[in-house]
């Protein structure tokens, strides 16, 4: 870490993209805890069968939240008004308006997804959770001005603090109900004590309701392509679920879910921490256009992706360990599940640097294009493998549509000047031999899987 701060030491946006990405890695490591310590305690009070209805349920509001995403976050991060009140304030109607309406949207899903799956208690389940997709409209703008001058403590601070109290509402109706109306409730409360302690302790002005015609104008025309992204990337992060919940029975979709939390750990830590730093440090790099400003990027894209490809290889040799460890007998296949996926991640860390890029030039299209083609090349290549065989032949169509994005990866980063080719080699062969060596090592394991 001395040697890293050496080399950041004398650029000032370096230094705080460091201190961000420290407060984004510490704030997500400390969720995951918090969220590990919960599902070893609710495991234990609830049954399979409740974290397959969750999943099914988290799909689904995820979902309605991806599918009207308008990038208000990515706006403002962007935005030469992204410090102006009637900007901020515009930005806030907008995310109000969108929540009701997500609400709204919840409640008429709810009869057709329960029929579709044939799981009845969807019917109450999916307009109970989206409450805090209504609540979450009414987060302050002031979380998103702190990702945008990369101020993250005191965001990081108050997230950790209202999971905690989300959880501790979880448990305590676990114990109470013994029901999966336990997890939604918790949901629920921890949205609603993010929205008091945000309000509360985040310092800067308070938001106002108003509507300016120009600001409203630039929000939406950026936002339609960070729109078809994030329904793109919903097919990309959800649809796994969704499919397998048809395919596969409620206990076991439960069961995956619990390998998938577990091994995605990496993957999503990349995604926090790329999605909030990597947008004004390709702004800013790009503005000062010099040669060590690049050096020094290029050194932070070095130190990512080998952390976290480090993390995802552990995931692959530990996942059948760990799972035995930690979760009783009728979770051990999720330790076969964590190795699967923790292997079919590892190209998409050596790709996850570059497409920031592409939104700090206002290039949202080519962004929404690399995010068509992942989620198309995902979800047709996971239906077809679990037509095939079910859950492995899922599981290896994924692998397939990681392997084939990284190329069109590339060719974003080329068009706007960020490709490392040493970087992408380097990493393709270490991750590359050592996911091979952790396949052969849990073979039994994995071919347990279904």
């Amino acid at each position: 870490m001395a040697a890293v701060s050496e080399n950041f030491g004398g650029a000032q946006l370096m230094r705080r993209a460091i201190r961000g990405s420290a407060w984004i890695m510490f704030g997500y490591a400390g969720s995951q805890a918090l969220r590990l310590g919960a599902n070893l305690i609710v495991t234990r009070l609830l049954f399979p069968e409740a974290f397959g209805l969750m999943a099914l349920v988290t799909v689904f509001i995820v979902g309605l939240g991806m599918f009207s995403d308008v990038g208000i976050g990515p706006s403002i991060s962007h935005s030469k008004r992204g410090d102006d009140p009637e900007f901020l304030n515009t930005a806030w109607t907008i995310q109000i308006i969108r929540g009701f309406a997500l609400w709204a949207a919840a409640c008429a899903l709810a009869w057709p997804v329960s029929q579709f799956y044939g799981e009845t208690a969807l019917i109450w389940l999916l307009p109970a959770a989206a409450l805090g997709l209504a609540v979450s409209g009414f987060d302050p703008t002031r979380i998103y001005s702190a990702n945008r001058h990369l101020r993250m403590g005191a965001v990081t601070r108050l997230d950790l603090l209202a999971q905690a109290i989300g959880i501790g509402a979880m448990i305590g109706f676990a114990l109470v109900l013994n029901s999966v109306a336990a997890l939604v409730i918790g949901s629920v409360v921890g949205e609603l004590a993010r929205l008091v302690v945000m309000h509360a302790f985040l310092p800067g002005s308070r938001n106002r309701l108003r509507w300016e015609p120009a600001a409203a104008r630039e929000l939406l025309h950026f936002g339609k392509w960070i729109f078809a992204s994030t329904i793109c990337g919903f097919f990309s992060s959800q649809g796994d679920r969704a499919i397998l919940g048809k395919i596969l029975t409620i206990s076991m979709l439960g069961i995956y879910n619990i390998g998938y939390f577990l091994a995605s750990f990496p993957i999503q830590l990349g995604y926090a921490v790329t999605g909030r730093i990597l947008i004004p440090v390709y702004r800013e790099t790009a503005a000062a256009g010099s040669p060590e400003a690049h050096r020094k990027l290029r050194l932070m894209r070095f130190g990512l992706t080998g952390g976290l490809l480090c993390l995802v290889l552990l995931m692959a040799f530990v996942g059948g360990p760990l799972v035995g460890l930690l979760y009783d007998d009728r979770y051990i296949t999720a330790g076969a599940v964590v190795v699967a996926v923790a292997c079919i991640q590892i190209p998409m860390v050596i790709g996850m640097s570059y497409d920031q890029a592409a939104l700090a030039a206002g290039d949202s299209r080519g962004f929404f294009l690399l995010s068509l083609v992942r989620a198309t090349l995902q979800m047709s290549l996971m239906l077809a493998g679990a037509m095939w065989t079910g859950l492995p032949g899922a599981l290896i169509g994924l692998g397939i549509a990681a392997l084939l994005v990284h190329p069109l990866i590339v060719v974003l980063a080329v068009r706007h000047q960020i490709w490392d080719a040493s970087h992408d080699l380097t990493f393709g062969l270490i991750g590359g031999g050592a996911g091979a060596v952790s396949i052969w090592f849990n073979w039994t394991a994995l071919m347990s899987i279904g």
